[in-house]
């Protein structure tokens, strides 16, 4: 452990910030209880669930015995980031047993992406999760009527007459008393489980959120929560000194207040995707009030001097050996990253069941990491900027028939040449430094980075493994020329994740927008628009948001086709 955080752990132990989390004391961060005392119940949330394991148990070979061949999970940020991460790491790219579902998650109003999603299951034989904490959530609510829609006609279009009926294929996850709840009752939901509501979207994962799910999957939750447990009785125990959770969160704090806010997240297969989860936690519960961490999750792991000082990695590693691929390499990058002197910690998991832990730990830490950098954990005041800017563009929408035109930038045919070679971390005095960059270009926004900036990828396209290689050779290019931080995320999934942190956060981020032409029409049903229509003013209506804030940015649209569209990019350095 290094000074300055074995400082800031002492700071927190005098302070009794551990003893005062325990006992729920909201002045850990602010004197008003409001939106403090009442998100608390995180720090509960395996207790919750246990004595519901067994009815969940039953309902889970209830949804087997019927034959369900998929469940698709319905849900944005805290309610689809968890079930996204726990599939990705205990199943991976597997078929799943013969006993339980295929687990699927929709998080994206692309519709491309809802489209890959309705041609990969029979609505017929498929569960529906509903997911939603708010219950009003307009793209999870926009899912459900597709897939609703879909649903009624497999049943109608059926030769003969079978038992059941459309709303059995459906359940909601939602807290009491919200518009999903009486959708639930009202539409004949097989079930409608409801949450605490003192427990926040983001730190719902080892609640039914994320539970459900991942029993439906096969995945077993008992064991989760018990490692989960084993977590929160180290954080909520007397040693201070021995809390892993306080040790990590004033290891981000401090390390924060030093100058290093990039949090840099190593996770090689098979938690490769647990940095989704994190980035969410950190940015949405600590980018406000122009402060914050930014997490680095899913970067290429590169040559050290790609890196500034303004890092903290983290490694995280399942402690397997050699049963995954890339692990030694992966050891050996990060021990080049120590030897050139950037600062790791290291976090060993015994197996992927200890995500259950790291669930637990990264809550906690998160919420101390907060005190020390006074920022409020459990609220996300900026996100609703960019949803107020979308619904005033739907209303328009419906007004006159189109969206507003908005500063797009289009590919040209032929790539923007390259400005001179730079060296390494170059940072010109002025944006005017290379008059001879394209205006427009993609380098031209890079040539507005200073020391401790970093580059925010945001691409409203389908998720795709090959838009996933392309991304990641973008971000590669940038770290190599511009030795500054990169991050990437689809839309409009990122919105109820690095969102918050984009707009509520310090103003070092360069933010890079990808859209496609709107050549694919998919209605929802009910409404007077589609989702290319709502995945549109999302976008602008985040566009819209950051400009008011003064934000660098610029929104450049890839054509009709998203990957030639990225390749075409990437000729630009």
């Amino acid at each position: 452990m290094s000074e300055i955080t074995q400082q800031a752990l002492d700071g927190l132990i005098r302070q009794r910030v551990p003893e005062r989390l325990r006992e729920r004391d909201h002045t850990v961060w602010r004197p008003d209880p409001r939106e403090i005392a009442d998100r608390l119940g995180w720090l509960d949330a395996g207790s919750f669930l246990r004595p519901h394991l067994p009815d969940l148990s039953a309902f889970v070979n209830e949804i087997c015995a019927e034959g369900y061949r998929d469940v698709v999970l319905l849900g944005m940020g805290g309610s689809s980031l968890g079930p996204e991460v726990l599939r990705r790491s205990f199943l991976g790219n597997r078929s799943p047993s013969k006993d339980n579902p295929r687990l699927t998650l929709l998080d994206s109003t692309v519709p491309g992406q809802v489209a890959a999603v309705t041609q990969a299951v029979d609505p017929a034989h498929t569960l529906f999760i509903v997911s939603s904490k708010s219950g009003g959530t307009i793209e999870t609510l926009s899912f459900y009527r597709h897939f609703r829609h879909l649903t009624e006609s497999a049943f109608s279009a059926r030769p003969e007459p079978v038992e059941g009926h459309p709303g059995a294929n459906f359940v909601a996850i939602t807290d009491a008393g919200t518009p999903l709840e009486r959708l639930g009752r009202e539409a004949g939901f097989r079930r409608v489980f409801l949450n605490p509501a003192d427990i926040g979207g983001r730190y719902s994962v080892l609640s039914w959120f994320g539970m459900l799910p991942a029993a439906l999957a096969g995945i077993d939750v008992a064991r989760l929560l018990d490692t989960a447990a084993s977590m929160r009785n180290r954080c909520l125990g007397d040693d201070a000194q021995a809390n892993p959770g306080l040790q990590l969160g004033a290891l981000l704090g401090a390390m924060t207040l030093a100058g290093r806010d990039k949090v840099t997240l190593i996770t090689p297969p098979p938690i490769d995707s647990f940095g989704l989860w994190v980035e969410q936690m950190i940015a949405e519960s600590l980018g406000k009030e122009g402060r914050g961490i930014v997490p680095v999750a899913g970067e290429p792991l590169l040559s050290p001097d790609c890196y500034g000082d303004d890092r903290l990695f983290i490694y995280l590693r399942t402690g397997k050996g050699d049963d995954e691929p890339g692990l030694h390499w992966c050891d050996d990058a990060v021990e080049r990253l120590e030897t050139a002197g950037h600062p790791v910690a290291r976090l060993e998991l015994t197996s992927v069941y200890d995500l259950g832990a790291e669930f637990f730990r990264w809550e906690y830490a998160t919420a101390i990491a907060g005190s020390m950098l006074d920022v409020h954990p459990f609220d996300q005041p900026d996100v609703q900027g960019a949803k107020d800017n979308t619904d005033v563009l739907l209303e328009a929408f419906l007004g006159r028939g189109s969206l507003p035109e908005f500063p797009t930038v289009h590919l040209p045919e032929q790539p923007t040449p390259r400005p001179p070679e730079l060296p390494a971390a170059h940072f010109p005095e002025s944006p005017t430094a290379h008059p001879e960059l394209v205006e427009g270009s993609v380098a031209s926004l890079l040539e507005k980075a200073l020391p401790g900036d970093y580059f925010a990828i945001v691409s409203y396209t389908p998720v795709d493994a090959e838009a996933d290689r392309l991304l990641d050779e973008l971000r590669s290019k940038i770290m190599e020329r511009y030795r500054i931080a990169t991050t990437a995320g689809y839309g409009p999934r990122y919105l109820h994740s690095t969102g918050q942190l984009h707009k509520g956060g310090p103003g070092s981020g360069l933010y890079l927008q990808l859209t496609t032409n709107r050549n694919e029409e998919l209605p929802i049903p009910g409404q007077p628009y589609g989702f290319d229509v709502l995945a549109a003013a999302q976008a602008i209506g985040d566009y819209q948001a950051l400009t008011n804030l003064g934000r660098r940015l610029m929104s450049v649209n890839l054509g009709d086709d998203a990957i030639s569209g990225l390749r075409r990019l990437l000729e630009e350095f």
